[in-house]
């Protein structure tokens, strides 16, 4: 079986769009969440996001936007983040054999994608539509969508632009497993290098369900946090005054290749990825196993798969989504898995200033392990102020920690009851 190293990583978010910057503004405490700008959601009972800002351009990544200048937003958003990862690399396609170049990327529905869809449906139905020929409606219908620049109502349009962006004719796979799917894209890459049926993998993920039905499906799951009023202090993981997660938007996506197609080549190793579980709860499509089951079996089979003992876990990027539910159950599963060492292990939730990044947050989140495991420093969870007794462990409280990290967890827990664990550790060769 192949090792599996990353050796390029990149990121949209709504705290900025390159590797440091963000970074530095994750360890300093800053957040990237404000009121809602993307749509006039005064009239929601949520009015606040964690959207990329206005600066964010994508000829910045890739000069001239040539065949993506009509990309949907989130496909932006994905260019931009594989644009970075792969400069990051070092990878030169001119030196690679393109068939054994993959992506698996998780993605859905962007806002403008969905809108532009709708409106150019509906803009084609008329009050003479009912007698209109369903041939002549449907040309006219056709018609509409053709003349909208920004319509990719297909979630496997994002992973056809980076095909297209890189030129990798490998595999080609796409999930939309909820707030799971990059975490499981990651932890599916890896599985196709080590059984040797690709060299390279671009892995990650991207989303943007900032839009009125995006939001109101949220909120009728009584899931978004209503803290308008203080919108950076909103997000509140493992608090004990949690009112539910804030919607974010973004990409990330991370390079990678077999260790010996990395040394080959002279890569620069940033970790190495050791350990991958994936289950479900079959219980029911919106709400956690009570008991966590799923959450406990995906962390217990990414230990048994890095042949790794819980008390080799340095620290724990968690789901920490800031519901009441999720918090509750996630530290319930840890304690469940790792016992005594449960309270030994550094846990935090970058939630707590990013937002939820739907399908990207799990890639996001593995990013900022690699960097803790770099940079020796794990970043916080803010906004705990109030002690809640089901939520009891070490979650980094309000400023970032130097710690000594080896290996780290990233949980990811989506809707449905899909739980991905990925495990990475420092590379020693």
């Amino acid at each position: 079986m192949n090792r599996v190293v990353i050796t390029g990583m990149g990121w949209v978010t709504p705290m900025g769009h390159n590797i440091e910057g963000v970074w530095k503004r994750l360890l300093g405490g800053e957040s990237g969440i404000a009121r809602t700008t993307l749509f006039d959601a005064a009239t929601f009972p949520t009015c606040i996001s964690a959207q990329v800002k206005e600066d964010y351009r994508l000829e910045d990544f890739l000069g001239d936007l040539g065949p993506h200048a009509g990309a949907g937003r989130n496909t932006r958003f994905a260019l931009g983040a594989c644009a970075q990862a792969w400069k990051a690399s070092g990878l030169d396609a001119a030196k690679l054999d393109m068939d054994r170049v993959g992506i698996y990327l998780g993605s859905g529905e962007g806002s403008l994608d969905f809108d532009a869809y709708s409106g150019a449906i509906l803009s084609g139905w008329t009050a003479q539509s009912a007698t209109m020929d369903m041939t002549r409606w449907a040309a006219v219908a056709f018609e509409r969508m053709n003349a909208v620049r920004e319509l990719e109502q297909e979630p496997n349009m994002p992973l056809s632009h980076l095909a297209l962006l890189t030129g990798a004719r490998g595999p080609a796979l796409n999930c939309l497993t909820a707030c799971a799917a990059s975490t499981q894209a990651i932890g599916e890459a890896m599985e196709i290098l080590r059984r040797g049926d690709a060299d390279v993998m671009i892995g990650g993920g991207a989303h943007s369900m900032i839009h009125p039905l995006g939001v109101t499906g949220f909120i009728r799951l009584t899931a978004l946090s209503t803290a308008n009023e203080d919108p950076p202090r909103a997000s509140r993981p493992f608090d004990a005054k949690r009112g539910g997660f804030v919607l974010g938007e973004g990409a990330g996506m991370v390079i990678l290749e077999t260790l010996q197609h990395a040394q080959k080549r002279g890569a620069n190793i940033l970790a190495e990825v050791v350990g991958y579980g994936s289950t479900a709860d079959a219980f029911r499509i919106t709400d956690q196993h009570p008991e966590g089951e799923g959450a406990i079996a995906a962390m217990t089979e990414a230990l048994a798969d890095a042949h790794l003992e819980p008390k080799d876990i340095g620290y724990i990027n968690a789901h920490g989504t800031g519901t009441r539910e999720n918090d509750g159950n996630e530290t319930g599963a840890i304690k469940a898995v790792f016992g005594e060492h449960a309270r030994k292990c550094a846990i935090s939730s970058i939630k707590s200033m990013m937002g939820h990044l739907i399908a990207a947050a799990g890639a996001v989140e593995l990013i900022c392990c690699v960097l803790a495991i770099r940079d020796n420093i794990l970043p916080p969870t803010m906004n705990l102020q109030n002690a809640d007794p089901e939520c009891d462990l070490d979650y980094v409280p309000n400023k970032a920690r130097r710690a000594k990290v080896d290996v780290a967890m990233s949980n990811s827990f989506g809707f449905g009851g899909q739980n991905d664990t990925l495990i990475v550790r420092r590379f020693v060769g």
